[in-house]
């Protein structure tokens, strides 16, 4: 029966009915059959009708409340009796439906007692201060059931019953404690709602599972959230280590020392940083850190930036690799360590990337989640690996949402445990951003095809191709030409064993020969100067081994290659090759080797010639780019806004615009330029600006970076490589210029991340893509007849066959022709890059985050409300046609769970108007991407529409086309069930298929959605 309960905070007690019984006002678990007849809605009200002309109801307070239950009856002829025990006045408790509750009771039938039992009854009736009238609350509950509710409602009710068991874990005070001073810190201060979120996140996950993959998109702070939880360790007192590459070493440094330009100078942070590099040495130092004596086994945290780095662990015989190093002697000796990763893209179409990043967390131990329900990673990220390879095969539907309905849940689960990625789109929808300010609108890229030569005399693109593809490259191939007597002792030597797997020295050295001929291509894309650079450089090796080889005379003596010492500079003059392998001039076929050097060496000069003819007065590149920097600066895109950043993939090009535009941005336009790159030291024509990594990004976006002096004049004009391209926050800029377009669109990308960031003063900000000047086919085709077929290595050497394995897409033409086009047109998100696949795809962190927000004001209303109510929608998106969405649960413990349903034991099918199933639960996601674009923000009620379906069943008592749907959809989880289990016989995994769902009493139904 209903009951109050009082509010303890509060003087005056609070009688309200329990939300346990509110929510059973519906049916409980054993009224499945009658809730699935879909007649709540009538019942309810005749129920309150009932209520409202015949009953009146009283709630005692918990404290009073009698132990039992007592039914009363009273005859007018007969005696009366009464029933004492523990039955609930439920369908079940009355015995109209059967349950396997056991239930005491005690009847008597004697008017005596009776009559003592009625007087009992009547005194805590009557007594006020224990008993409160609850009628109107009772008939309020009632109406839940029985009014229109908004299609908004009932959507967050539906998500409610779903995620409610997640939600309470993501209160600030159960992750971290507040006496630990830690929301004290400047860092945590600094932090945006949405990074807090995150950063509370990952630690959450680092103490449950001992390790998370931060993978929040470009611009969003991984950075900064890394800082965050870095200083919630310290003040645990746990060392920290920080492995990051060499290129970002300063983006960690500055937030370490006591100096002035550290603006987290406060919090003392003390961790140590040290490059990924240095896992492969064993002597020497790493900045301050002398390697020989790093502890290494005792860090508490380690923070491993992109951690993507580390997707590979390629075992080499009597070798350690960095991955092993890493994960055999410092995270699994020692003390406990935990492992935050950074990356933006630690989902990629090979899943064995995502299984070694995820072994640092589990120190190796496939079985290290099985508690948690995954009982091995390994057989997780394979089938996982087998359902892309699948997907990535269609020649049709090759959607996101196909692609989900192939994965299994252990995948999700497995994503939701260990990892954190919020895309821009989802803070832009699910947080609240006034106080932050909002991302600047990404204007449409300018694409700009530059020449090479102003006098356009400069040799034909298509034709300096033909030259470079008939290019021997023989210098960087020797192997190719030992002597046949020779080549098993070579191949002894430098062959490398990877578990069953042999690489071969010859295939690593064709490989080179390929990426070589890319180098050269993409130098050319890059500036005619970095191409002579190039060009030259391989010129004078090949004359240096010709001259070698011109001056060598046969030794008499034998040669034993197993004991060659190439630190032996006695043997210079004899031995070719590179710093690791070298060979003996007498074991090569010198005729032949000669003969293709010299016929590189005639092609070299011929190129060399060319570029040499180009002066910078002639770069035509360059020119359009001074006359860009000088359009901008006199056009400002935002108020007096003059800054841009040129990046660059190589520093001979950063050096050459720096050295040929600065003075003339300074005498033409009054501004100061700098360069920042990851081999040299910072330069600046600024005066009294020390030339330092982080002092030079400070004076150039002197207002994100929170330079003290804020009247100082500043550097408008940055010339960089991608040293800068992560990790930075140079949102004081407006206007980025990439002087050569990336191989990897994602980097350009990431660039592009350093200005378009949340909270940025700009309204717009601009991107400038310089092309070659041919079309993108051309282009696209040219790029892949010099790269030539690139030998892929086997890196799994399992021996068996190989599931796990890359599809490549570098060959791939039309995946790559698709990207450069996108960026052509639009700057995308990472998560939107065609061909690209998300963790915020496979996840369904946006409904729980929508769940978080509508609960701050609605809490109490969703643990109120019962299961089974229904809505009215429109049916006014594309994706939406007519029909019912209905979410289940099965509530039959003894069927198995499936393998195949991302949100068990909840199941969504959209079954359309005339019965034809439109999604199954295998497509809940996108189901409940429907059922969100269909209701989120809809508050009112479509009054045509309910209007029309209460003429269609007669007010919701005649809802036999509903239960008709009801058991389709029931029928097709059945089926879909089976249909799964039965593929799986025909699989090399074990067989899914076991006990099926016997009816519809299995299952009881949370809410349906009518679309009109």
């Amino acid at each position: 029966m209903p009951t109050f309960v009082e509010n303890k905070k509060d003087i005056n007690r609070e009688f309200k009915l329990s939300g346990s019984y509110e929510s059973g006002l519906a049916g409980d678990r054993y009224e499945m059959k009658l809730k699935n007849e879909l007649k709540q809605s009538e019942i309810a009200k005749e129920c309150a009708e009932w209520i409202r002309k015949k009953v009146e109801v009283r709630a005692y307070d918990e404290e009073h409340a009698l132990p039992q239950k007592m039914y009363i009856m009273e005859q007018n002829d007969g005696e009366d009796s009464y029933i004492f025990g523990s039955s609930d006045f439920t369908s079940s408790g009355l015995g109209v439906v059967s349950s396997n509750k056991s239930e005491m009771n005690t009847y008597m039938k004697d008017t005596i007692s009776t009559q003592a039992m009625l007087d009992l009854f009547n005194k805590a009736w009557t007594d006020n201060e224990k008993v409160k009238d609850v009628k109107k609350a009772l008939l309020e509950s009632l109406e839940v059931v029985y009014r229109e509710n908004t299609s908004e409602f009932i959507y967050f009710v539906t998500l409610y019953n779903i995620f409610k068991d997640y939600l309470s874990d993501l209160t600030e005070e159960e992750i971290v404690k507040s006496k630990t001073g830690f929301k004290d810190s400047v860092v945590w201060n600094k932090l945006y709602n949405f990074q807090k979120d995150g950063v509370l996140g990952a630690i959450d996950k680092l103490e449950k599972y001992n390790g998370c993959i931060l993978a929040d998109s470009v611009g969003l702070g991984k950075t900064f959230e890394a800082l965050a939880i870095i200083k919630y360790y310290e003040l645990r007192n746990n060392r920290v280590l920080v492995l990051c590459p060499k290129k970002l070493r300063e983006n960690w440094l500055v937030y370490r020392g006591n100096r002035r330009d550290n603006i987290l100078g406060e919090d003392r942070l003390n961790y140590d940083v040290l490059n990924h590099t240095d896992l492969s040495r064993y002597t020497g130092h790493s900045g301050d850190i002398n390697l020989e004596e790093v502890y290494w086994e005792n860090y508490d945290l380690i923070v491993i930036d992109e951690s993507h780095n580390f997707r590979n662990n390629n075992s080499k015989e009597n070798k350690e690799t960095r991955y092993s190093r890493l994960l055999n002697q410092i995270i699994k000796k020692g003390v406990k360590t935990r492992v935050l990763m950074l990356s933006a893209t630690p989902v990629n179409n090979r899943m064995n990337d995502l299984k070694n990043q995820i072994a640092f967390a589990t120190e190796g131990n496939d079985k290290a989640l099985s508690e948690h329900g995954i009982k091995s990673i390994e057989q997780t990220l394979r089938k996982a690996q087998m359902a892309f390879n699948k997907w990535n095969d269609l020649e049709e539907d090759k959607s996101v949402e196909s692609l989900l309905e192939m994965l299994e849940v252990d995948y999700f689960k497995l994503l939701d445990m260990l990892t954190i990625a919020r895309s821009r789109k989802h803070i832009q929808k699910y947080y609240d951003t006034t106080s932050i300010g909002k991302f600047p609108e990404r204007l449409k890229p300018i694409n700009v095809k530059a020449d090479v030569d102003a006098k356009n005399d400069f040799i034909k693109l298509a034709e300096l191709n033909k030259l470079i593809k008939s290019l021997n490259l023989a210098i960087y191939s020797p192997m190719k030409y030992v002597l046949p007597s020779k080549v098993e002792q070579y191949s002894k030597k430098y062959d490398t064993n990877m578990g069953k797997t042999v690489f071969k020295q010859t295939d690593r050295e064709e490989s080179l020969v390929h990426l070589m001929r890319i180098n050269i291509l993409k130098r050319m894309e890059s500036s005619i100067h970095s191409f002579a650079i190039t060009v030259l450089k391989i010129l004078k090796n090949i004359e240096g081994t010709l001259e070698k080889i011109n001056t060598f005379e046969d030794f008499v003596e034998d040669f034993d290659i197993e004991e060659l010492d190439i630190e032996d500079n006695r043997l210079d003059g004899v031995l070719i090759g590179s710093k690791n392998v070298k060979i003996h001039l007498k074991d090569i076929d010198k005729i032949r080797w000669e003969s293709e050097l010299e016929a590189d060496k005639v092609i070299l000069e011929k190129i060399l010639k060319e570029a040499n003819k180009i002066t910078v007065e002639r770069d035509k590149k360059l020119v359009e780019l001074q006359e860009l920097i000088k359009q901008k600066v006199e056009n400002p895109l935002n108020k007096e806004n003059k800054k841009i950043i040129i990046f660059t993939a190589f520093a001979d090009t950063a050096k050459y615009l720096y050295n040929n535009i600065s003075t003339y941005i300074l005498d033409e336009l009054g501004l100061y330029s700098a360069i920042v790159t990851g081999s040299d030291n910072p330069k600046t024509n600024l005066k009294g600006v020390k030339t330092e990594f982080n002092n030079i990004l400070t004076n150039f976006s002197p207002r994100s970076k929170e330079r003290r002096d804020k009247d100082k004049p500043e550097i408008d004009i940055l010339i960089a490589t991608d040293c800068i391209s992560e990790g930075q926050n140079l949102q004081d800029c407006d206007y980025l210029i990439n002087y050569d377009i990336h191989w990897n669109p994602v980097r350009i990308i990431q660039r592009f991340g350093r200005i378009d960031r949340i909270g940025s003063q700009n309204e717009v900000i601009q991107l400038v893509n310089f092309w070659p000047n041919m079309e993108l086919d051309e282009y696209i085709n040219l790029e892949s007849r010099v790269s030539g077929r690139m030998v892929m290595l086997d890196m799994s050497a399992t021996g068996e066959e190989n599931i796990i394995e890359e599809k490549t897409t570098m060959n791939d033409l039309e995946y790559r022709k698709k990207q450069l086009k996108q960026l052509q047109d639009q700057v995308p998100d990472i998560e939107d890059i065609n061909g690209n696949i998300s963790i915020t795809d496979l996840s369904f962190n946006d409904f729980k985050m929508d769940l978080v927000n509508y609960m701050k004001n609605h809490k109490e209303l969703l643990e109120k409300a019962p299961t089974g109510m229904y809505a009215i929608a429109k049916s006014n998106i594309d994706e939406a046609v007519k029909g019912v969405i209905f979410c289940l649960k099965k509530i039959n413990q003894n069927i198995k769970p499936s393998e195949y349903n991302t949100l068990n034991p909840y199941f969504f099918v959209y079954i359309k108007d005339d019965g034809e199933i439109l999604l199954n639960f295998i497509q809940s996601k996108k189901i409940l991407d429907i059922y969100k674009k269909l209701c989120s923000g809809k508050k009112e009620l479509y009054s045509d529409l309910i209007k029309e379906f209460n003429q269609e069943t007669n007010n919701a008592k005649d809802m036999k086309k509903f239960t008709d749907f009801l058991e389709k959809t029931v029928e097709n989880i059945v089926g879909k069930e089976e249909e799964k289990g039965i593929e799986s016989l025909f699989s090399f995994d074990k067989t899914t298929l076991s006990k099926s769902v016997q009816n519809m009493d299995d299952f009881e139904l949370i809410s349906f959605l009518v679309i009109k």
